[in-house]
C-alpha cells in the first residue's frame, strides 16, 4: 500500500548516513509524494506531521532527524445542529404502530391535492413544488408529480363476482368510518368503479368493500370488516 511504502523508505532514509538535514527534507519530500498519491487516506495538518485516517498504527514525525512514534489524533465531529428556523406545524398524529409509507404517481398535483385533502379528508404535511405529503388516518401518502401524461394501467381480477382493479391501496377501516366516507365521496360526485357493497357474506372474510380513482385514474379501496380480528384469517376462496 502507498502507507507501507512511505513507511519503508522514510526508514531507509533514517538509516543512512545522510546529514540530519538532508535526512528530514528527504522524509518530508517523500512523504508528500506517497500522500499525494492516495489524497483519500491522509489529512494534513503541519507539513512535518501526516496523520493516516484509516490506520490504527502510529506514523513517525520527523523532527531533528529523530524518530518518535506519533499516536493517531482523533478527528473531532462537530455535533449535529439541534436547532431549526424553519417554522412549522403539526396537523395530524402517526397511526399507532408502524404507521405505512406510500407513494404514488400523479398528473396533476393541484387536483390531487384537492381530491385527497377535500373529498378524503386528508390532512396535508411536508410539500413540494412536485409532492404532497397527506396524512391517511396516520398513515403516510404521497402524491408524486411525474407528468400531465400519467394514468394508472388498469389489470383485473375477480374476486368473489367483483372484477377488482388493481393495482389498488386504501385501509381496512370500522363499518362506521366505512359508511361515512362512503357518503362523503358519493356526495363530492366520485364515481365507484365497485359500489359499497357486503362481500364473502357468511365466511370468516365477510367485509365491506368500495372501489373508485383519484382523478389520476389510480384505484383506491376502502373496506371494512365484520370482524376486524379475522382481517388475516387464513382460508382458501373459491372464485
Amino acid at each position: 500500500s502507498t502507507a507501507h511504502i512511505t513507511y519503508t523508505m522514510m526508514i531507509r532514509l533514517l538509516s543512512s548516513k545522510a546529514t540530519t538535514r538532508t535526512r528530514v527534507s528527504s522524509c518530508l519530500l517523500v512523504t508528500v509524494a506517497a500522500t499525494q498519491a492516495s489524497s483519500s487516506l491522509y489529512t494534513t495538518t503541519t507539513p512535518s506531521r501526516w496523520i493516516n485516517n484509516n490506520h490504527n498504527s502510529p506514523l513517525f514525525v520527523v523532527r531533528g532527524g529523530a524518530e518518535q512514534p506519533q499516536p493517531q489524533q482523533q478527528q473531532q465531529q462537530q455535533p449535529l445542529s439541534t436547532t431549526t428556523t424553519t417554522s412549522y406545524e403539526t396537523r395530524a398524529s402517526p397511526a399507532p404502530g408502524s404507521p405505512f409509507h406510500y407513494a404514488f404517481p400523479v398528473h396533476d398535483l393541484a387536483k390531487a391535492i384537492s381530491f385527497y385533502g377535500d373529498v378524503l379528508g386528508c390532512e396535508q404535511g411536508r410539500s413540494s413544488e412536485k409532492w404532497q405529503d397527506f396524512a391517511l388516518h396516520g398513515h403516510q401518502i404521497v402524491c408524486h408529480w411525474v407528468g400531465n401524461n400519467y394514468r394508472c394501467q388498469d389489470y383485473y381480477n375477480p374476486v368473489d363476482g367483483d372484477e377488482v382493479p388493481v393495482p389498488h391501496a386504501g385501509l381496512a377501516l370500522t363499518e362506521e368510518q366505512f359508511h361515512a366516507l362512503a357518503k362523503r365521496v358519493r356526495d363530492a360526485g366520485v364515481e365507484f368503479i365497485i359500489e359499497p357493497h357486503l362481500r364473502f357474506q357468511g365466511m370468516p372474510g365477510e367485509q365491506w368493500t368500495m372501489f373508485f380513482k383519484d382523478p389520476s385514474g389510480n384505484n383506491l379501496e376502502f373496506k371494512a370488516m365484520t370482524k376486524m380480528e379475522n382481517l388475516f384469517a387464513k382460508y382458501n376462496v373459491k372464485d
